[in-house]
């Protein structure tokens, strides 16, 4: 038999303990399956996604002189339009998520799409400053919903062992967002006015949009709660979600074997679950006699993923808080001509491509050791930059390797959140972690411009250093709450 011949896949039969066959035809071989094929196509479609959101959310900063000489308000004012789409996503990333947690992944994130295409049209139309804002907080909505789906997608797409990998591929559009997007809508913004800039944006979503719908493979990503039959125990009933979690886990990617023996116990993983609703509920033998008196458990990963949060809230404060107002300290303390700054920048955004490139090769399955040397590296290079500020070449080397270093923890934070979240609450976890990495954007650019007004610009990153250390000793307590909750 060729590997591409049809065969049928091992069931256990319980009505006569025997071995049965599946109805449905398969494709592989029994004795040595080939893996499933990575889904390059779709993973970058999604990253193509991710790049069309993150351009839109920070296109303002760099169309600020534009927008306020037009819509008549202070350069201050306009750049609270980032502020105003943060802490919508802070606010509503959640409950957005629990609210569609049943609906298709696929369509929802094309239906996310159009918002952006449809905020972005309204925004530039808008013929006043109040109205910019609602268009704002109508693009912050979609951009909580998708990144509360986004980040658990592409974790849905692959097995565990392939997740930091995807995740990697996921968040460059991020990365590359920061490297080219966000610098070419504001020289299209330059050139042709900050509103056509908005409306090609809204084409570029309607074309992601269509990319998504075409070439992003579908997930089942929803597992419903165990329903107890009358007089079922509930520890049965969890038994068979287990199973049932377990089928669609493998749903995407068959892994055959084959079943031996007559012992029903011995056979836990059947190749297909009848439909809950068409047939009785059944449990696999070693759950038949549960202790009544024992109750359902609690999903245990919660407070690990509660704690990865806590994390990327802390970092992501720090973060913001230097990085805000990196401009004044480049001018101010390295003594940079303002016509550098952009360069710099453009510099700091590759080092941070080449630092999550290395979080999806060197690091994808070793994420906690990758956080760990990340926040090392960025608490070791921003000590440098501020004692060396006045060795510009020393200071460059330092600022070069903090974006390499912080460019690698976004990506490893979530790839960490997506190996310690069980199947059941990925979607949540991912819209909880989404709200954490808003709320530390805010409250860190909330922290270095209190800094900077109280202490001077050279104060803020030391105190960066001292939140980075923090994080790491959080980092490390968190192992020692996955590894205890593991082993429970």
């Amino acid at each position: 038999m060729s590997l591409t011949s049809p065969i049928e896949l091992p069931r256990f039969d319980p009505a006569n303990g025997a071995t049965a066959h599946s109805d449905r035809p398969r494709t592989g071989s029994v004795a040595s399956t080939p893996p499933a094929r990575f889904p390059w196509i779709g993973l970058l479609a999604l990253s193509g996604a991710v790049f069309l959101s993150v351009t839109s959310e920070m296109l303002p900063t760099g169309l600020l002189p534009e927008m306020s000489a037009d819509l008549g308000v202070p350069q201050s004012q306009t750049g609270l339009l980032v502020s105003w789409f943060a802490f919508t996503v802070v606010l509503t990333s959640t409950p957005l998520a629990l609210l569609t947690k049943r609906l298709p992944r696929h369509g929802l994130i094309v239906f996310v799409l159009l918002v952006f295409a449809l905020s972005n049209v309204l925004t530039a139309l808008a013929p006043s400053y109040e109205l910019v804002v609602a268009t704002r907080v109508l693009g912050g909505l979609a951009h909580g919903l998708f990144w509360g789906v986004v980040g658990a997608y592409s974790a849905h797409l692959v097995p565990k062992e392939q997740i930091g990998r995807a995740i990697s591929i996921t968040i460059s559009g991020g990365t590359l967002a920061f490297v080219f997007g966000v610098p070419l809508g504001t020289a299209a913004g330059h050139a042709l006015g900050w509103r056509l800039s908005f409306v090609l944006l809204a084409v570029l979503m309607l074309i992601g949009a269509a990319l998504v719908w075409r070439f992003l493979p579908k997930v089942e990503h929803y597992v419903a709660p165990p329903r107890s039959d009358r007089g079922a125990p509930a520890q049965a009933t969890d038994a068979a979600a287990s199973a049932l979690d377990a089928s669609n886990a493998s749903a995407a990617s068959v892994q055959p074997a084959s079943a031996s023996g007559s012992d029903p116990a011995s056979v836990t993983a059947p190749a297909s679950v009848p439909d809950p609703a068409s047939a009785p509920l059944t449990v696999p033998a070693q759950a038949a006699a549960p202790r009544p008196q024992a109750p359902a458990r609690r999903d245990p990963t919660i407070a690990p993923v509660a704690l990865i949060c806590v994390i990327a809230a802390l970092i992501m404060i720090g973060h913001y808080s230097f990085y805000t107002y990196i401009a004044p300290f480049l001018i101010d303390g390295l003594g940079v001509d303002p016509s550098a700054i952009a360069p710099f920048l453009f510099a700091y955004g590759i080092a941070g491509a080449v630092g999550l490139l290395l979080s999806g090769t060197v690091f994808s399955a070793r994420p906690q050791l990758g956080i760990v040397l990340g926040l090392v590296v960025s608490a070791v290079s921003v000590s440098a930059l501020s004692i060396w500020s006045g060795m510009l070449p020393v200071a460059i080397v330092a600022f070069l390797l903090w974006g390499i270093a912080f460019g690698a923890l976004p990506a490893l934070l979530q790839t960490r959140l997506m190996h310690t979240a069980s199947r059941r609450i990925r979607d949540t976890a991912s819209a909880f972690y989404t709200t954490a990495f808003n709320t530390g954007i805010g409250g860190g650019a909330l922290l270095g411009g209190i800094l900077l007004e109280r202490s001077g610009i050279t104060s803020v990153p030391f105190v960066y250093v001292g939140i980075l250390v923090a994080a790491l000793v959080l980092v490390l307590v968190s192992q020692l709450v996955i590894r205890r909750r593991s082993a429970a």
